[in-house]
């Protein structure tokens, strides 16, 4: 299992757009690994469901611990975990 700690860069946090696209980056990239993210305040999910992650509240400056197991669990927590660090820009400019 592998761990790393992320902050949300954002603006908007982790609303339906990024979770959008975090989870189907999951599906598509993924689908062998098993993600779960957990909140300061301790709240955990498994990251495999949108309303799940929206429901976690996760705002701008906030810092959750992101956790994978699975083949390869470097590359798949580094790649998810720069989606969670990506400042998206919805839409694009």
């Amino acid at each position: 299992m592998k761990e790393r700690v992320v902050t949300i860069r954002n603006r908007a946090g982790i609303h339906c757009r990024p979770s959008g696209v975090i989870l189907n980056t999951i599906n598509q990239e993924f689908p062998y690994h098993r993600f779960e993210i957990e909140t300061v305040e301790d709240k955990r999910i498994e990251l495999n469901s949108m309303l799940a992650l929206i429901s976690l509240g996760l705002a701008l400056g906030a810092q959750a611990t992101l956790r994978c197991t699975g083949p390869d669990e470097e590359k798949a927590i580094r790649r998810i975990g720069d989606l969670f660090e990506t400042e998206f820009d919805f839409p694009a400019r």
